[in-house]
Parts: structure tokens; C-alpha cells; sequence
């Protein structure tokens, strides 16, 4: 017995060409300001609530924690964060942005909403609502 398939509607097909899309246009952005899309998620994190530990970003961005600990690594050598000694764990460090790393946030953070909003405009303000709201509801739905 034989299924037929289209990729053209597959679901799985359709979001990961926008994703690339969105992925590279963004990458090669970041690229300009000596970033890559791999220390955005810690970034967002960080610009949202410093002094958290590895693990709390790690499980917020989605990112395993070995991975975060490279980002990690790689921002502070770029200057943007800095490990502190955790008060409450002796084997535990809190994460916190120093200047340079929290002006970036005004410098980078038109980039995305750009980017999104140039993808979306193929669509309606209504249709982007929808857009918007559905993928929320995957989202929310996946377990972690």
C-alpha cells in the first residue's frame, strides 16, 4: 500500500523553508555586528532577567546546557556577559550582562522585528493575527 505525499503541504516542510529563510536573513545580520544567531537566545534571556544561572537559560531558550555553556563562554570573550559567583551553590554561577552587553540590545533588537515583519507582509493583517496565534498554539502544545 502505497501513501501519497505532497511536500508542498506538508506541515513540516512549509515551516522549516520559512524558518531557514528567517534564520539566514537574520544570521547574516547578526554577522554585521560580529554575532551569530547561536548567542541570540541567550542574549534574549539575559536581556529579559540577568543574574540567572546556566541551567534557568538553558531550559528558557529551549537550548541544551552544554550548548549554553559555550554561548556562554563565547559572550564572554566577546565582553557582553559575565559569570559571578551563585551565593546560594558553591558549583553554580549567575549570568549577568555588563554595559557593553546590555547597549546591544537597542542596537539589535529592530533586527528580528524587521525581519518578521518583511515575512509577514505577504499577508493581511488578519491573516498575520491568525498566522501568529496558530503557531503560538504549537508551540504551547510541545511538551519540553
Amino acid at each position: 500500500m502505497s501513501t501519497s505525499f505532497d511536500r508542498q503541504s506538508s506541515l513540516g516542510w512549509l515551516i522549516n523553508v520559512v524558518a531557514n529563510k528567517l534564520k539566514n536573513d537574520f544570521d547574516t545580520e547578526l554577522k554585521k555586528h560580529g554575532l551569530t544567531i547561536a548567542l541570540w537566545p541567550t542574549l534574549m534571556c539575559l536581556w529579559e532577567e540577568e543574574g540567572v544561572t546556566q541551567r534557568e537559560i538553558a531550559i528558557k531558550s529551549k537550548v541544551e546546557s552544554s550548548t549554553t555553556t559555550r554561548t556562554i563562554d563565547k559572550l564572554e570573550r566577546l565582553n557582553l556577559v559575565e559569570r559571578r559567583d551563585d551565593p546560594q551553590s558553591r558549583r553554580s554561577f549567575r549570568i549577568y550582562l555588563t554595559d557593553e552587553g546590555r547597549a546591544l540590545q537597542s542596537t539589535l533588537i529592530h533586527i528580528p522585528v524587521d525581519i518578521n515583519e518583511s515575512m509577514l507582509s505577504s499577508l493581511d493583517s488578519e491573516e498575520q493575527e491568525k498566522m501568529l496565534s496558530l503557531l503560538k498554539k504549537l508551540v504551547n502544545n510541545i511538551d519540553v
